[in-house]
C-alpha cells in the first residue's frame, strides 16, 4: 500500500477496517428520559471548561435508547449534559457519556470529542414506570425513574429546542509522547428533528459514587423536572470553536 492510497483511504483506524463508518448518522425512534436537577455550584463550575459559562447550577441527567442508527447499530447511552452560555447564547456542555457499542464510543471521541466510556446503560418501562439504570461493571452508578406518559409535552417545542440549542463538547486527542495534540472546543448540530412524541411526570434520580465513573460528584440537591421523548434526528458533524493549543 503507496502512501497515495494511505491517504485517500485513511478515515478511521484500524485503517483496512475501521471501527466505525462514514456519515452521516441518523437516528430512527431515539427515545431520550432526561432528568433535570439542582447541583452544587462550585463542583458544578469546576468542570465546565471556560470560555463556556455555567447558567445556574443545574445538570441534566439523560437515558437514551437508540434502537435504530445507520452505522452505530443499537445501543443506549447515558451520562450528564450542563446548560451552558457560550459568547452570550445557551447551549448544553456533554460533561459525561457511558454507553454499551463500541463504534459510537470510538466514532463519538474521534470525531467529535464525546466523553464517552464504556459501560451499561438501560431504558426501560417497569409496569407504570420508565426507568434509567447506569452500571459501571457490577456496580450501579445511577437510577432514575419517571412516571410514565403522565402529561403529553409539546412535541413542537421539543424539537426546536433540539434543532436550535448548540452543543458543545472538549475533544481531547493526544500526541505520541503524551502530551495533547488536539486540544479544542467543538460544537455540533441535530438535523433533520422530528418528534414522534413527548411527556413528563414525577421523577427520581440517584447518583452512587464509583471512582472511574464519577458520576455523583454533580450531587442530586433538587430535583426540577424530566421528559421522556421519541425522535428521528441526524447527528450532525462538528465545527471548532475554541483552539486550547493556540
Amino acid at each position: 500500500m503507496n502512501i497515495e492510497q494511505i491517504r485517500r483511504q485513511a478515515f478511521a483506524m484500524p485503517l483496512t477496517s475501521p471501527a466505525f463508518p462514514p456519515g452521516p448518522y441518523r437516528f430512527y425512534q431515539r427515545e431520550f428520559f432526561i432528568i433535570s436537577y439542582r447541583t452544587d455550584p462550585d463542583k458544578l463550575r469546576a468542570v465546565i471548561p471556560e470560555p463556556l459559562q455555567m447558567i445556574e447550577p443545574v445538570v441534566n441527567f439523560e437515558f437514551i435508547r437508540m434502537p435504530d442508527s445507520t452505522g452505530f447499530g443499537d445501543y443506549t447511552e447515558s451520562g450528564q449534559v450542563i446548560p451552558v452560555s457560550y459568547q452570550g447564547k445557551a447551549g448544553n456542555y456533554t460533561h459525561a457519556m457511558y454507553l454499551n457499542d463500541h463504534p459510537p464510543t470510538a466514532g463519538g471521541r474521534e470525531l467529535w470529542g464525546f466523553p464517552k466510556k464504556m459501560a451499561s446503560p438501560q431504558l426501560k418501562v417497569h409496569t407504570d414506570t420508565l426507568v434509567g439504570e447506569l452500571n459501571y461493571g457490577p456496580v450501579r452508578v445511577a437510577t432514575g425513574s419517571m412516571g410514565y406518559k403522565h402529561r403529553e409535552l409539546d412535541r413542537a417545542v421539543i424539537a426546536q429546542s433540539l434543532r436550535d440549542t448548540p452543543n458543545y463538547l472538549l475533544k481531547i486527542i493526544p500526541h505520541v509522547d503524551g502530551t495533547a495534540r488536539i486540544c479544542e472546543l467543538v460544537s455540533f448540530p441535530m438535523l433533520d428533528v422530528e418528534v414522534h412524541g413527548a411527556w413528563t411526570g414525577p421523577a427520581a434520580l440517584s447518583l452512587f459514587p464509583h471512582a472511574l465513573a464519577p458520576v455523583a460528584d454533580l450531587p442530586v440537591l433538587e430535583i426540577l423536572g424530566a421528559k421522556h421523548y421519541v425522535a428521528d434526528l441526524t447527528l450532525g458533524l462538528g465545527k471548532v470553536e475554541f483552539d486550547y493549543l493556540r
